[in-house]
């Protein structure tokens, strides 16, 4: 008597293969365009009003950093999916040092819109700062 081999047992290992494989490739890009998104620096542009100087600022997320008068912190920044109309935003936290009654109040604390710095205006006396990048 002849034995058969059983063909479909192979066919379903490769089908099984092609699939965990692709269900791999799908999950690491994934997870690649995510880490993209998100930053761990923050650009910022300071104006100081009074002397018309322009300072870059490049700030890690979760760090403070003094600039003259103003303690900066950025929590969390974010870069768009888009790249035709790129947005980028961030959650940015700023004290006024001069002011010594209130160590805790904020001048800003909120999200930051580089294509809109309009819609959550950063209004202090002296200084104008503006989201410029995330990466």
């Amino acid at each position: 008597m002849l034995s058969k081999k059983n063909i479909l047992a192979g066919k379903n290992k490769v089908n099984l293969f092609l699939f965990s494989f692709v269900i791999y490739f799908v999950l690491v890009i994934n997870c690649v365009s995510e880490q993209k998104l998100e930053g761990t620096f923050t650009d910022l542009k300071i104006l100081d009003k009074i002397s018309s100087k322009n300072t870059l600022v490049k700030i890690k997320n979760g760090e403070i950093f003094v600039f003259n008068d103003l303690s900066i912190k950025s929590l969390k920044c974010r870069n768009s999916e888009f790249d035709d109309n790129p947005e980028i935003t961030a959650y940015i936290q700023v004290k006024d040092l001069t002011d010594k009654n209130n160590d805790e109040v904020f001048v800003f604390n909120g999200w930051m819109f580089s294509s809109s710095p309009s819609i959550t205006p950063f209004d202090h006396s002296v200084y104008d700062v503006w989201l410029v990048s995330c990466y």
